[in-house]
């Protein structure tokens, strides 16, 4: 077993070997321009850019007419709302979506709202899951986009996506999902579940960082988006740049490998998971789960330590690398806003611990995993007073501290 051991897969995961070495003769051999028409290597790397569509059109129950390249879901993102915003500006001027979200997501519709959009933030319950009831009263007439997660990075938690894009299309509003998270471990089907935007990254699937994909709805209705960068018309004008023949193979081989192996896979890191929560939970007690208790990614596990300083936990757990949260928010020393809008007090909040597991995770790292969060947690436990004040059966919510 090799240390530090990685826990941290919905950060990014490691480039799958077989997706690299598909990737290494476009670096140095087939390595035209796939906007070049006039010649060979220009003609190999549009074929290979075709076959990466195919490849993740096919993952996800799409055309690959409809899917458009970008530098990954962020991008995406902004792409999708932004993009209908200003193309349906006429048709509508309110956008939905809710509390937990990616800040990639959030900012954009933040910045929307900036530019005169009206914006609505939907709630979600102590499981974090969106009502789709909730969504249904705040639809209006003008409402031009929903745009839910599909998974969520923090607590794993999978929404009721066909219910929510169900109840959005019977306002005529379109829908979108970030969908980051969920296409190497759970099945996607955007024609079944009714979704029209569907945004996808590489790295969380074993493949390259810069990579990504926008799934635009052809027909039924057909989705029109107004591009955000310009420069040549490349992606049927919806995202102009020469495209990265490298980074999209990788990503059509990643998006290959997970259609092949995405249900073993799936089984074996839920396997896992649920063994990391019960060699922990069966050597500490007021361990708290956030998120779903089984509607979730099959690799997740959020967990809240209760009486420990969550900066201690952490700094302690230097041969595992974890999370506290998104690592797009890992600077901040505020609580997880995720976990806040779940309910999780502050408290808790500041002591969970990111767990996410990966296509390498061993059982032998799982269990050194379990037994060093334990050892750190019970030292810490026994330098807190308030551990053993309730041990000894003290309200702590009702003694009175006083300063100085």
């Amino acid at each position: 077993m090799k240390l530090p051991i990685y826990l941290d897969h919905h950060a990014t995961t490691p480039v799958d070997r077989r997706v690299l070495e598909r990737m290494l003769p476009y670096f140095t051999e087939d390595f035209g321009n796939a906007a070049s028409r006039s010649h060979s290597l220009g003609w190999r790397a549009e074929e290979a850019v075709e076959w990466a569509r195919s490849q993740v059109a096919d993952l996800i129950g799409a055309s690959p007419k409809e899917i458009i390249f970008t530098s990954g879901a962020t991008e995406a993102n902004n792409l999708a709302l932004l993009g209908a915003a200003e193309m349906y500006r006429e048709k509508g001027d309110h956008i939905i979506t809710q509390v937990t979200e990616h800040k990639a997501v959030l900012d954009t519709a933040k910045r929307l709202q900036q530019l005169g959009y009206r914006l609505t933030f939907l709630p979600v319950d102590p499981h974090g899951r969106v009502d789709p009831d909730d969504l249904r009263k705040a639809l209006d007439r003008r409402t031009l986009l929903v745009s839910i997660m599909f998974a969520n990075n923090e607590v794993g938690t999978l929404q009721p996506i066909a219910d929510l894009a169900r109840t959005a299309r019977e306002q005529g509003a379109l829908f979108h999902s970030d969908a980051a998270q969920a296409p190497a471990l759970v099945p996607i089907d955007v024609e079944a579940m009714g979704i029209d935007l569907l945004s996808l990254s590489a790295h969380k699937a074993y493949g390259p960082k810069g990579i990504g994909a926008l799934y635009v709805r052809r027909k039924n209705p057909r989705v029109r988006l107004a591009p955000q960068m310009f420069g040549g018309g490349h992606e049927r004008g919806m995202r102009s740049g020469t495209l990265p023949v490298p980074g999209l193979v990788g990503f059509g081989t990643a998006c290959e490998i997970a259609a092949a192996e995405r249900d073993t896979d799936a089984r074996r890191l839920h396997d896992l998971a649920r063994r990391l929560h019960d060699g922990i939970r069966d050597r500490l007690d007021e361990v708290y789960l956030n998120g779903h208790p089984t509607e979730r990614l099959p690799n997740n596990l959020n967990l809240s330590f209760a009486y420990v300083e969550g900066e201690a936990l952490m700094m302690g757990m230097t041969d595992i690398a974890v999370s506290s949260g998104s690592a797009c928010s890992s600077a901040s020393l505020e609580p997880s806003y995720v976990l806040k809008a779940l309910g999780v007090g502050d408290d808790l909040a500041h002591t969970s611990i990111r767990f996410g597991l990966g296509r390498s995770t061993t059982r032998e790292e799982i269990d050194y995993a379990a037994g060093r969060v334990t050892e750190i947690v019970l030292r810490l436990r026994e330098l807190s007073p308030l551990y053993e004040m309730a041990k000894q059966g003290m309200d702590l919510k009702k003694i009175s501290w006083k300063s100085g």
